[in-house]
C-alpha cells in the first residue's frame, strides 16, 4: 500500500468519525430519537471520541453528550457511570475555548437533574476547573462555566457552600460587570441560586459588593437580565431585616416601580416578589415602600395581570397591611380591597385564592373601620363559601376561616353580616351573632332593620346549647326587643296562635 493510499484511509477514517459525531449531535436535539440512541449504546461510542486527536471531533462529541445528558436523569447518570466526567474536567484545563464551552455544557446538563448528580460533578473535581474557566478571556467560556456553577448551587445549601468555598462568588460578581449581556444574565442567575438557601450564603455574596453592581442594572433594557437581577435581589432580601435594608440602601426605589410597567411578565413578577420580600420584615420597610408609591403601583399591576404572576403582589399587600393600622389603611385608601376582590373571584388556582383570603384577613383585623372596608366589598360571603366548599383545599379552607375569624370580631357593619346568619356553621355563626349582640343594644335604627329584614326571626331559629356563648349572645339580642316581638318570631308561634284561635270561644 502506497503512502498516498495510507493517507486516504486515515482521511476517510477522520471523515467517518466527524460525520458520526455530527449526526449524533444533530439527532440528540430531537426528543423522539433519544431512546433509540440510548438503546444503541451511543454513550460508550462517544466517550473515546472525547480524546480524539481532532479538536472538532472532541468538541462535537462533548456537545452530543451534553444534549443527551440534558434530556433525562437516566442519561445523565450514564455519563457519570461511564467515567466521562473526569475526562471532561481534565480537558477543561487543557483544551481550547470551544471544547471548554462544550465540556462546561455537559457538566451543567448532568448537574441540573438532582442534588445527587450535582454532587457527583463536584466529587469529580469540577468546581476548581469551572472557577478557573470564569477567569478565561473568552466570554462564552465564562458564561458556560457560570451556568454550570449556578445549576450545581441551586439544589441545596451544601452544594451552594461548596461553590462558594471554591472561590466562585467574587468572579461571578466580576462577570456581572462584563459588557456581554448574556454573561451578565447567567452570572446574576448563578448569584441568585447561591443566595437563596441561607442568610449566611446571601451574606457571602453581599460581602463581595454584589448589591451595588446588581442595582446598577435594574433599568437595563434587556428583559431577561432584569429578571435575573430582581430575582437575585429578592433572594438576598428575603433572609433578614439587615439584608433587606442593604438592598433598600442601594437606592433602587422608586426607580424599580417603573419596571412594574415593563412588557415582560416575569420582570414585573420578580419586581413584585422583591417588594414582598422587603415589606414582610418590618413596619419601617413597609412604610418606605408605601412612601415611594409602591402599594398603589402593585395594585395597578394586579389589575393588569392574571394568573400566578399576581401571587407576590397579593402577598405583598397582605404583609404591608399586617404590620399596623396605618399601613392597612394605606392599602384600603389605595383601593386595594376592590382589586383583591377581583383577584378572589377571577383566579381559579386555589393557592392564589388562599393568599388573597389571607391578605383580606390582614387588612380587616385591625379596627371596625378596616373591617367595614372589607365587608362593604361583599367579601365575607365569598370567604364563607370558600371555607364551606368541600372541594376547597385544606389550606384554602384554613386561610378563609382564619380571615373570617380575624375580620368578624371587628366588623360592626350589620348589613354585611346579616347574610352570614343564614349560611354560616356554628363555629363562625357565634362570631356573627356576637357582633349583633354588641351593636343592637345601642342602635335603634339597626334594631328596626334587623326585624324587617328577617334577621330576628333567623336568630330565633338558631339551635344553641344552653349556657353556651352563642346562647348568651342570642339572649342579649332578644333583650333588645319586647317579649311579644321575640315570641312572634320564634319557631312554632303561628301554630300556637292557631291553637288559641281554635280554643277561643266568642261571647
Amino acid at each position: 500500500m502506497s503512502q498516498r493510499q495510507v493517507l486516504q484511509v486515515f482521511e476517510q477514517y477522520q471523515k467517518s468519525r466527524t460525520q458520526f459525531v455530527q449526526t449524533i449531535a444533530e439527532l440528540a436535539t430531537r426528543p423522539q430519537n433519544i431512546e433509540t440512541l440510548q438503546n444503541a449504546g451511543v454513550m460508550s461510542l462517544l466517550r473515546p471520541l472525547l480524546l480524539d486527536v481532532v479538536p472538532t471531533i472532541q468538541q462535537t462529541a462533548a456537545l452530543a453528550l451534553g444534549r443527551l445528558a440534558s434530556y433525562n436523569e437516566d442519561l445523565a447518570e450514564a455519563v457519570v457511570k461511564g467515567d466521562i466526567l473526569p475526562q471532561l474536567i481534565y480537558s477543561l484545563a487543557e483544551q481550547n475555548r470551544f471544547y471548554k464551552k462544550a465540556a462546561a455544557f455537559v457538566l451543567r446538563a448532568v448537574a441540573k437533574h438532582s442534588p445527587a448528580l450535582a454532587q457527583a460533578v463536584v466529587d469529580c473535581g469540577a468546581l476548581d476547573a469551572l472557577v478557573i474557566s470564569l477567569e478565561e478571556f473568552d466570554p462564552d467560556v465564562k458564561e458556560a462555566a457560570a451556568w454550570a456553577l449556578g445549576y450545581i448551587a441551586r439544589h441545596n445549601a451544601n452544594l451552594s457552600q461548596e461553590v462558594v468555598d471554591a472561590g466562585a462568588v467574587p468572579l461571578l460578581v466580576l462577570c456581572i460587570q462584563e459588557p456581554e449581556v448574556a454573561l451578565k444574565r447567567i452570572a446574576a442567575s448563578a448569584l441568585s441560586d447561591i443566595t437563596k438557601h441561607s442568610p449566611e450564603l446571601a451574606q457571602t455574596v453581599v460581602d463581595t459588593g454584589a448589591i451595588a453592581h446588581l442595582a446598577q442594572m435594574i433599568l437595563n433594557p434587556d428583559a431577561k437580565l432584569k429578571r435575573q437581577v430582581f430575582s437575585a435581589l429578592s433572594q438576598i432580601s428575603k433572609h433578614s431585616v439587615d439584608l433587606a435594608e442593604m438592598v433598600v440602601e442601594a437606592e433602587i426605589f422608586p426607580a424599580v416601580l417603573a419596571c412594574l410597567r415593563d412588557p415582560d411578565e416575569y420582570v414585573k413578577k420578580n419586581v413584585t416578589t422583591l417588594m414582598r420580600e422587603i415589606t414582610k420584615h418590618t413596619p419601617e420597610l413597609s412604610q418606605m415602600i408605601v412612601n415611594t408609591g409602591g402599594v398603589a403601583a402593585v395594585i395597578d399591576y394586579l389589575g393588569d395581570s392574571h394568573g400566578n404572576v399576581r401571587l407576590p403582589g397579593i402577598m405583598m399587600l397582605g404583609y404591608v397591611a399586617a404590620h399596623s393600622e396605618n399601613l392597612a389603611m394605606a392599602v384600603i385608601v389605595s383601593k386595594g380591597v376592590p382589586q383583591l376582590a377581583i383577584c378572589l373571584s377571577e383566579e381559579p388556582e386555589e393557592h392564589i385564592k388562599a393568599a388573597t383570603a389571607w391578605a383580606f384577613g390582614q387588612i380587616g383585623r385591625h379596627t371596625p373601620e378596616h373591617a367595614r372596608a372589607v365587608a362593604t366589598a361583599n367579601i365575607l360571603p365569598s370567604l364563607l363559601a370558600l371555607y364551606m366548599d368541600t372541594d376547597s383545599s385544606e389550606d384554602l379552607q384554613v386561610k378563609a376561616k382564619k380571615a373570617l375569624k380575624s375580620i368578624l370580631p371587628k366588623c360592626n357593619y350589620l348589613p354585611a353580616l346579616e347574610p352570614l346568619l343564614y349560611e354560616a356553621p356554628s363555629n363562625i355563626l357565634k362570631h356573627v351573632v356576637c357582633q349583633f349582640s354588641k351593636v343592637l343594644p345601642h342602635d335603634s335604627k339597626a334594631r328596626r332593620l334587623f326585624v324587617t329584614s328577617g334577621g330576628l326571626k333567623k336568630v330565633q331559629e338558631i339551635k344553641a346549647d344552653p349556657g353556651s356563648a352563642l346562647q348568651e349572645y342570642i339572649n342579649t339580642i332578644n333583650s333588645c326587643y319586647p317579649e311579644e316581638i321575640v315570641r312572634y318570631y320564634s319557631p312554632g308561634y303561628s301554630e300556637t296562635l292557631l291553637e288559641r284561635v281554635e280554643k277561643y270561644q266568642p261571647v
